[in-house]
């Protein structure tokens, strides 16, 4: 079958990939001038398979209203006269209950193992250069009040078969030692030693490469206008190059795998999406003699930042904004990242060069991503949140299977 994926990342690479390799033939599209350069580009770089806490949760009722009255906070809220930013603020809050949360954890679970498995199948069949570690996360918890509810998420997801130990300050200073000077700071943190990490941006050109030589149509530049529809089926795609002007796609099914933007694709069909995008920040320093950088992957609660090593760069992400899709990159957020990552691992970074950047987690009110095929041949896969990049391979391999089970 002739399918077209919309989105050229993480999600909508992967969802091509598994699709090929069912026999289909395969056009990825994407309004960006390369592979991987919308949310994965400069995410936090953590595949985080055991650790998959969700967003909307019961015990973090009780902190939003400080992180909100705190101007330099790690969340933000700008409302907006829009009735889907108040939407699924309503729906977020619905979610946080214990027996959502719980049931999203298995889910997220199920779905973190499967796309383990897939990305490992894949990285052992192919050559690849993303940076690519397996050193285990430390979640960082700044009192005992912190660390007793995530011993609760741990003991749940410990019946999950989640693997996972909590430690002291200074028994996670023995398994991270760059974190020495700032072991006065949090009580205790949750381990994790079978946490990866990678170059989303990597992998993506990867891919991307890998497809190409197997035969994968990938289009960039072309932004998606409209799409041509015939008894309740799309038939084409209504697409705008960047330079050569209005193109029209034929296909017999379309995915859209297109993060934030597929919330507008989606809305051109009379259709909504639960999904909003949660604008969050990184920098990426280069690692030198001068400085004191970790090997395993950090998140510290106190500063709701995460810190992975990626070869020789630390990249360092956080902040959640429900700002709409505003792409400014305010210098004080980045002055917050680069004073968080000193307070850390202490000075003598190269700041002058950290490679600002922001981008939009598309997420979900209850954390779930969503993976459904919609009336006639049209087939979502979105909604991953912070989870997009340890999600992807797992919702892949579903999506194949929902367009075969749909083939009958």
């Amino acid at each position: 079958m002739e399918i077209c994926v919309v989105g050229a990342g993480i999600v909508g690479l992967s969802s091509a990939w598994f699709l090929h390799r069912a026999g289909h033939r395969v056009t990825v599209v994407d309004q960006a001038p390369g592979p991987g350069m919308g949310a994965v580009a400069g995410n936090g770089a953590q595949l985080s398979y055991s650790y998959v806490q969700p967003l909307a949760d019961p015990s973090l009722l009780p902190g939003i209203p400080k992180l909100l009255l705190d101007r330099s906070g790690p969340l933000r809220f700008t409302p907006q006269w829009s009735p889907e930013q108040w939407r699924w603020c309503m729906e977020f809050l619905a979610a946080c209950r214990t027996s959502v949360s719980r049931q999203t954890t298995v889910e997220l679970l199920a779905l973190a193992t499967e796309s383990r498995l897939a990305l490992e199948a894949f990285m052992q069949a192919q050559p690849l250069d993303c940076d690519f570690t397996r050193t285990g996360k430390l979640v960082l918890y700044p009192d005992a009040e912190g660390l007793d509810k995530a011993q609760n998420q741990l003991r749940f997801q410990a019946g999950l078969g989640s693997r996972q130990q909590v430690v002291s300050a200074s028994e996670a200073v023995a398994i991270e030692p760059a974190l020495a000077g700032y072991q006065s700071a949090f009580h205790g943190a949750i381990h994790t030693d079978s946490e990866c990490a990678v170059d989303g941006l990597k992998l993506c050109r990867e891919m991307a490469r890998i497809m190409a030589g197997e035969g994968v149509r990938l289009l960039f530049d072309r932004k998606v206008e409209g799409f041509q529809r015939r008894g309740g089926r799309i038939t084409a795609l209504n697409l705008r190059h960047a330079q050569e002007g209005a193109e029209v796609l034929h296909s017999e099914a379309v995915v859209l795998a297109a993060g934030a933007y597929s919330t507008g694709l989606l809305a051109q069909l009379g259709s909504r999406l639960p999904v909003y995008p949660l604008k969050g920040y990184s920098i990426t320093l280069p690692i030198t003699e001068h400085t004191r950088a970790p090997t395993v992957s950090i998140t510290d609660m106190r500063r709701k930042t995460v810190f992975a090593r990626i070869g020789d760069r630390l990249r360092v992400a956080g902040m959640v904004e429900l700002c709409g899709m505003d792409a400014s990159i305010p210098a004080a957020r980045i002055e917050q990242l680069q004073a968080s990552t000193e307070a850390l691992f202490g000075d003598g970074w190269n700041t002058d060069d950290c490679q600002p950047w922001s981008g939009w987690r598309p997420a979900t009110p209850t954390g779930r991503p969503v993976l459904e095929r919609l009336a006639g041949n049209l087939y979502v896969n979105t909604g991953h949140g912070a989870l997009g990049m340890t999600l992807a391979f797992g919702s892949a391999q579903r999506l194949v299977r929902l367009v075969e089970h749909a083939a009958g």
